[in-house]
């Protein structure tokens, strides 16, 4: 039977778009309670760290952090939580989470509709229908990459977020 890992990110999700500050949320355990999370730009960038306290020793607690990142130089990024050994310094445990900066996208950035793609639809078309310009189409592309693999190729049913 095995156990839980030693750190668990709950919030945010994989591909999830995040505001400022990024909230984490979870459940971990690390040497005498303490780990840590940091956000990094698409680039690798590090934009923000801070220490999570948590459970302890063999003890897992919940965790719930803020991350302030403003506005990120990339809209995509990760957030990392992890140990530190005490012995080299290295990462332990890592938990690596692919997210999207909603503020690199649209700044202030209050949150996404969705849209269903019909037949005939372009990203520049839904551009033009959501922001007015069709120039705007690379914002509706980053905020969905975990399903736009190709800007030119989008398929009627696919629900996209919009950011607003």
């Amino acid at each position: 039977m095995s156990g839980f890992p030693q750190i668990g990110v709950r919030q945010p999700q994989p591909y999830d778009i995040v505001d400022d500050p990024v909230r984490a949320c979870g459940i971990g355990t690390g040497f005498e309670g303490q780990f840590s999370a940091r956000v990094r730009d698409g680039h690798g960038a590090q934009i923000a760290q801070v220490p999570v306290r948590a459970g302890g020793t063999g003890i897992w607690g919940n965790f719930d952090v803020t991350l302030a990142v403003g506005v990120p130089p990339t809209p995509q990024g990760t957030l990392e939580v992890f140990d530190v050994s005490a012995k080299d310094g290295s990462e332990l445990s890592k938990v690596v989470v692919p997210i999207t900066f909603g503020r690199a996208l649209l700044d202030p950035y209050h949150g996404f509709a969705q849209y269903t793609v019909v037949s005939g639809d372009t990203l520049s078309g839904i551009a033009a229908k959501y922001y007015g310009d069709t120039n705007e189409w690379p914002r509706i592309f980053e905020a969905n990459r975990n399903q736009i693999h190709d800007p030119g190729r989008i398929f009627p049913g696919q629900v996209l977020r919009m950011p607003q």
